[in-house]
């Protein structure tokens, strides 16, 4: 609809008289929106350049179907099975049995499964007292995309952002940020980081605080390791 030049010019049409309308304040909102909307899906461009703001668009929302995709499949294709009970050490019950269904259902009786899914994975984090298997399961759950092999996701990021800007130029935006605050309520990337940076020192330090603390744990617990991010559950539980 967006590429509809009937359409458009009668929406444009309106928008050029918009002042002589006596609209409401409702009206007036409705037909801003839906004018920009159109602009913004590149109906104003010139004729030369909508076809290649068209394939700009398709090849986008096909390389953000692979790049889900290829999260999905390395989601799924992970699992840290547990041979030994005490590895499970710390976990509650029903976590446990949990697992153990898992490994049921791979074919793997007596053995329990975790997986990188929020559900198996974060009571691991929290309760598991084995730290190489939270490492373990934290990197495997961080890294996905990132493995260089046949689900690896660097080279369609890098694609999407080489795409991103060419569309905000085709529109005269001067970056892909500016085309996607233009309809948010901060408008513009200066004022996403104006915002974000009076959260920034207060967050920084809070965040800081609860870092000593945890680690004050471990050493408490005769660890002489410096506090990870694979213990960052297990100590804040």
């Amino acid at each position: 609809i967006n590429l509809n030049d009937k359409l458009f010019q009668r929406v444009k049409a309106v928008y050029a008289q918009r002042a002589k309308l006596g609209l409401n304040a409702e009206q007036a909102k409705l037909l801003d929106d839906q004018y920009k909307r159109f602009v913004r899906g590149g109906a104003n461009l010139p004729p030369a350049k909508k076809d290649g703001f068209r394939k700009i668009n398709e090849e986008l929302s096909l390389l953000g179907l692979k790049f889900d995709e290829n999260v999905l499949k390395e989601t799924n294709r992970f699992a840290l099975v547990i041979k030994n009970k005490e590895d499970l050490d710390g976990l509650p019950q029903n976590v446990i049995d949990g697992a153990a269904e898992a490994g049921r259902k791979k074919g793997l009786d007596g053995k329990w499964v975790f997986t990188v899914h929020k559900p198996s994975m974060i009571p691991f984090l929290q309760y598991a007292k084995n730290r190489a298997l939270r490492e373990e399961l934290l990197k495997a759950y961080i890294m996905r995309g990132d493995n260089n092999n046949e689900f690896d996701n660097k080279g369609t990021v890098a694609r999407m952002a080489s795409l991103r800007v060419q569309r905000a130029h085709l529109l005269g935006y001067k970056t892909h940020a500016d085309y996607v605050e233009e309809k948010n309520m901060a408008k513009t990337p200066s004022a996403v980081y104006a915002f974000l940076n009076k959260l920034w020192k207060p967050a920084l330090k809070n965040a800081k605080k609860e870092r000593d603390e945890m680690q004050a744990l471990v050493r408490k617990e005769g660890g002489a390791f410096k506090l990870q991010p694979w213990d960052w559950w297990y100590y804040a539980e």
